[in-house]
């Protein structure tokens, strides 16, 4: 046994697939499967089987990865009190962000954070908010949308960050687009141009249909902004983005706030493995609530 095979083994059992696990730890899927191979011969009983398109752990593996989380979690605090001792002359800091904050909101604070801090080394992936969630283990900072999911690990802190609006957008030649408004009931008539599942935004959407008592039907799923906003502007429907988005359009398309109540939520920032958190990560998460 080593501890690079039970920290990577604390990674596939938050995740529980190998493949976004490898993808996770910048190892190939053989790699990962072979470190798994030799930890399991070591313990000498199954850690975990197949399930489905992943894996579930068995009895063995759910004790054996208390230790390995635990185990990360000393690696983490060894890396906060090096990064405390040396200042941020050196580091790395991984963000995770869903499409929302991740395009509109984190570019110019990234911009600002390297400016001042040249030697730190950012890393941002995004996602929409399932997925961001599903790799909060592996980020030192993570930023979702809308409501927080429950069993987020314990050790993890939540701030509540910006407010955000979500408008449905129709061709400048709709219709609907001489009004700044549209009413759900009106729009669950039209073809609905939707994010993919997982999305903050079409989470959002639905819940709003279905406490109107109203059908929500997807006539076309795409995934992220840009796609939604391209299907729109060929005639194929109505979608549904944040405010944010529509800040640069050309005016070939138009937002619509929805009635009689606007559709707004709430963008947060998680700090996973919060009482280990690097100096760098607390003063880029000081830099976003200063923004």
């Amino acid at each position: 046994m080593t501890p690079d095979q039970l920290l990577s083994f604390a990674c596939v059992a938050d995740l529980g697939n190998i493949s976004r696990a490898a993808q996770q730890l910048n190892l190939s899927q053989p790699a990962l499967s072979g470190q798994l191979r030799l930890l399991q011969e070591w313990f000498g009983e199954p850690l975990y089987r197949r399930s489905g398109h992943g894996i579930a752990l068995t009895e063995a593996g759910e004790r054996l990865a208390v230790h390995a989380r635990q185990l990360r979690q000393v690696y983490s605090q060894a890396r906060a009190m090096r990064d405390a001792w040396r200042g941020l002359e050196t580091g790395s800091l991984r963000l995770g962000g869903s499409t929302t904050p991740a395009s509109y909101l984190l570019p110019a604070i990234v911009a600002r954070f390297r400016m001042a801090h040249p030697s730190v080394s950012l890393h941002l992936s995004d996602g929409n908010s399932r997925q961001i969630v599903e790799r909060l283990a592996t980020l030192d900072l993570a930023f979702i949308e809308g409501e927080v999911p429950a069993g987020l690990p314990a050790d993890t802190e939540v701030h509540a960050w910006r407010r955000d609006e979500v408008v449905a957008i129709v061709r400048a030649d709709h219709a609907l687009a001489r009004a700044d408004s549209a009413s759900l009931a009106a729009l669950s008539a039209l073809p609905l141009v939707m994010r993919e599942p997982g999305s903050g935004v079409r989470r959002l959407v639905e819940q709003a249909f279905e406490q109107a008592g109203l059908p929500v039907t997807a006539s076309l799923e795409l995934a992220g902004v840009e796609g939604v906003k391209q299907a729109v502007r060929a005639g194929l429907g109505v979608g549904f983005v944040s405010m944010m988005s529509m800040r640069h359009e050309d005016g070939s398309l138009a937002a619509l706030r929805l009635a009689p109540q606007a559709l707004t939520r709430t963008l947060s920032i998680l700090v996973p493995h919060a009482q280990a958190c690097s100096r760098a990560a607390r003063r880029f998460l000081e830099a976003c609530q200063a923004a």
